[in-house]
C-alpha cells in the first residue's frame, strides 16, 4: 500500500499530520511519501520523526509550473493550490491513497487525480463555518478529533457512517512527544499571558489591541506576556518586519512572529491565561482548564452566534483599556467557566486515547483494506 501525505500549505501542518504518517509507516506493507510545498517542511518533519523515534521521512517537493509560481508570488493562494494539484497530477495519481490536513485535497478529482482514495484529517477544531465547507463531502474517508465535529459534519451531510473515525487530537499527542514544559523565557517567574490572535483581518484583534497591550504590559510587574499570533499572520512578511516585531520584546514580553514554539503548542502549555479572538487553538489550551479572555475588536454580536461558541469560555472585552483589569480578575472569575471548558474539551477531542495517531492509522488501513 503506497500512501502520500500532502502538505500543500505552510509547514505548521506537519504538527497535525506527521504523527499519522509515522504510525501508518509502522504498519506492515505500507510505504509513506510526504509531499510538500513549503521548503521549511522537511525540517519540521525531521523534528517530529525524531520525537517519535521514527526513521527520517521520505519526502518530495511538489513541483510548480511557471504559472503556479506566479500565482504563489501574487498570493492567489486558492488558485495556487488548485494549480499545485494539477502540476503534480501524474506523481500523485499513482498512490493508493492521499492524506491531507486541509480540505484543498477535495479538489483532486477536478484536477485529474482519479486513482487514490482521498483521506482528510482536519487541522482545526473551532466553531467557524469554514470548518464545515461542502467540499469535505468529496473525501472518501475522514479522521475527526471528537464528537463535536462528528455531529456537525453528519448534520451537514459531509461524512457518512462507515467512512470516518474518531481519533482524539493528533496534534496534542505530537506536542507531548516533543516535550512540553516551562522554559526560562523570562527573567522573572510570573503568570504567563498568551496572546494568540487570528491572522484574518476580519477576525483578528491584533491591529486594535497589540500596541496598547505592549505598552500596558511594559508598565506592570504582575504578568509576563507571550504575543504569538497564528503563524500565517507573518508567514509572508519579510525578515525586517519580523525582526521589528521581535525587537519589541522586553524583560517580561516575548513577541514571536513565527518560530517552532509558535506552532508546536509550547506556548499553550506554558501559559496561565489565554487571550485571543477566533483561533481554534483555544480548544488545545483547554486540555488543562485555565482562565481565558476574548477580545471583541470588531463589535461582533457574538452571544448567540455559533461561530463564537468559544467566547463562552471566559470574559469578553471590547476595548484595550479594559484588558489589564480583566486579566487581574481572570483567575477569580475562572470558577464561572471551568465546567464549561471541561465539557468543551471533551466535545472537541472525546476521550483522548494514548496514541490518536495510531488509532487514526489503524482506521485508515481498515478502510483501505475493506470493500468499496
Amino acid at each position: 500500500m503506497e500512501i502520500a501525505v500532502v502538505y500543500i500549505a505552510e509547514a505548521y501542518q506537519c504538527y497535525h499530520g506527521a504523527a499519522l504518517a509515522i504510525e501508518l509507516a509502522r504498519l506492515p506493507g505500507v510505504s509513506i511519501t510526504s509531499f510538500y510545498a513549503d521548503p521549511n517542511t522537511p525540517r519540521h518533519l525531521d523534528r517530529i520523526h525524531r520525537a517519535f523515534g521514527a526513521p527520517p521521512p521520505k519526502t518530495r517537493r511538489l513541483i510548480e509550473s511557471p504559472t503556479t509560481k506566479l500565482l504563489r508570488r501574487a498570493k492567489y493562494l486558492g488558485k495556487f493550490k488548485h494549480r499545485v494539484l494539477r502540476d503534480n497530477c501524474a506523481a500523485l495519481d499513482r498512490f493508493d491513497a492521499l492524506v491531507a490536513v486541509e480540505n484543498t485535497l477535495a479538489m483532486a478529482r477536478e484536477e485529474g487525480i482519479k486513482r487514490p482514495q482521498l483521506i482528510y484529517t482536519p487541522h482545526g477544531f473551532g466553531d467557524r463555518a469554514y470548518s464545515f465547507v461542502q467540499r469535505i463531502a468529496a473525501f472518501d474517508f475522514v479522521l475527526l478529533a471528537g464528537p463535536k465535529t462528528e455531529e456537525q459534519m453528519l448534520a451537514r451531510g459531509l461524512i457518512r457512517p462507515g467512512q470516518y473515525a474518531l481519533t482524539g487530537s493528533i496534534k496534542l499527542e505530537t506536542a507531548r512527544r516533543l516535550g512540553r514544559g516551562k522554559d526560562d523565557l523570562f527573567e522573572q517567574s510570573r503568570p504567563v499571558v498568551l496572546y494568540n490572535p487570528h491572522f484574518d483581518p476580519k477576525l483578528t484583534s491584533w491591529g486594535k489591541f497589540i500596541d496598547p497591550m505592549l505598552k500596558d504590559f511594559a508598565g506592570q510587574d504582575r504578568f509576563n506576556l507571550i504575543a504569538a499570533p497564528h503563524v500565517k499572520m507573518f508567514e509572508r512578511a519579510g525578515r525586517r518586519v519580523k525582526e521589528g516585531w521581535r525587537g519589541r520584546s522586553g524583560t517580561n514580553i516575548l513577541v514571536d512572529p513565527g518560530s517552532d514554539k509558535a506552532v508546536d503548542s509550547s506556548y499553550l502549555s506554558d501559559a496561565s491565561v489565554y487571550v485571543g479572538d477566533s483561533s481554534s487553538q483555544v480548544y488545545e489550551f483547554l486540555e488543562r482548564p485555565r482562565p481565558c479572555l476574548f477580545l471583541n475588536a470588531h463589535g461582533v454580536n457574538w452571544r448567540d452566534d455559533p461561530a463564537y461558541a468559544h467566547w463562552h469560555f471566559g470574559d469578553v472585552i471590547d476595548r484595550p483599556d479594559q484588558l489589564m483589569t480583566a486579566l487581574g480578575e481572570a483567575e477569580a472569575r475562572h470558577c464561572h467557566y471551568r465546567d464549561r471548558q471541561i465539557a468543551a474539551f471533551a466535545a472537541a477531542f472525546g476521550t483522548q486515547p494514548e496514541s490518536p495517531a495510531r488509532v487514526g492509522a489503524e482506521a485508515v488501513m481498515r478502510f483501505l483494506a475493506g470493500p468499496r
